[in-house]
């Protein structure tokens, strides 16, 4: 189905110059977002790793593009559901669907990803557990209920706990019993949990961000995103504590001796989260100043993951 020629964010989209349409592109496809999508098996290959443990490298590949092709799932899936609300009608020339005009065939394209994803997904649980499947299917019900109908929960002001339970506890668990021996083994939610938490709070920073910029537009079409509940100055108050809370997770294992001290290399992301701290703080009600707010916050998530998983695999050989 294609939308409507008067839609206006579609006539503008489909209507840019050859450099605009790049960009645009190139916005769309978001791929340093696929960060949040990989992170937790790689967290849970370091994990293996700095414990002497077996890493099942065929295993780690495959769950990777899984992962990609799952995310890149919820990304078009995201657009077409947008496009069905009329919220990225004015304010996201770079929605696929607006670059296009054609939601069902985002749609069409949205679904192949999501079945690929699960079909990779599945000969990963065949060679490790049938666990692993299933909290992959628990993180996309998650992602469903976030942004599909009728749920929509995202558009309840759900989005950012619904975002640290599936890319913390329920991927981090996946990617620890994709990784191991095929032995049916239970789920390691402790280590799943300890593993997962801080990082998963890093990425639900990213997601937070990404509602700064479209306050009125989110208001307008009954999006109750933290931001529109808050208002952008004490949502923005509330980024430290994220990165605060984050980084707490991280460091308290070290403290107590179950992580080693090269686990707090996490804290390469400390950096992009000090400049976007200072960003919003300074510029929280004006979004053409903070359209890459989200951005920073991807770097501190990335950086920070990328740092935890390093040290945590350096750890016992450094040791």
């Amino acid at each position: 189905m294609a939308l409507p020629a008067s839609e206006p964010q579609v006539v503008a989209s489909l209507h840019a110059d050859g450099a605009a349409r790049r960009r645009l592109w190139k916005a769309a496809i978001k791929w340093p977002m696929y960060a949040v999508a990989v992170m937790p098996v790689l967290l849970a290959a370091g994990w293996r790793w700095g414990r002497g443990e077996l890493v099942r490298l065929d295993q780690l590949l495959l769950f990777l593009v899984a992962a990609v092709l799952l995310l890149a799932w919820e990304n078009l899936a995201n657009d077409v559901f947008d496009a069905d609300t009329g919220v990225d009608a004015q304010g996201k020339p770079h929605s696929v669907v607006n670059l296009t005009g054609r939601r069902d065939r985002v749609a069409w394209l949205a679904n192949g990803a999501l079945l690929l994803g699960l079909a990779l997904m599945a000969l990963v649980a065949l060679r490790s557990s049938g666990a692993v499947l299933a909290l992959v299917l628990a993180c996309c019900g998650i992602g469903y209920a976030y942004q599909g109908p009728p749920l929509r929960l995202g558009y309840r002001g759900l989005g950012e706990p619904l975002c640290w339970l599936a890319f913390g506890p329920l991927a981090t668990a996946a990617g620890l019993l994709a990784l191991g021996p095929a032995d049916g083994a239970a789920v390691p939610w402790r280590a799943a949990v300890e593993l997962g938490g801080g990082p998963a709070l890093a990425t639900t920073l990213v997601l937070f961000c990404s509602h700064f910029h479209q306050v009125e537009e989110d208001a307008r079409h009954g999006k109750r995103s933290p931001v529109v509940r808050l208002g952008t100055a004490q949502a923005a108050a509330l980024v430290p504590w994220f990165v605060a809370g984050a980084l707490a997770f991280e460091w308290a294992p070290v403290l107590v001796g179950h992580w080693p001290l090269t686990a707090l290399l996490g804290a390469m992301g400390v950096p992009p989260a000090q400049r976007l701290i200072r960003l919003l703080r300074e510029h929280h009600d004006q979004p053409e100043r903070i359209t890459g707010s989200k951005f920073l916050a991807l770097r501190f998530q990335a950086l920070n993951g990328l740092g935890l998983a390093l040290g945590l695999a350096l750890g016992a050989r450094l040791g």
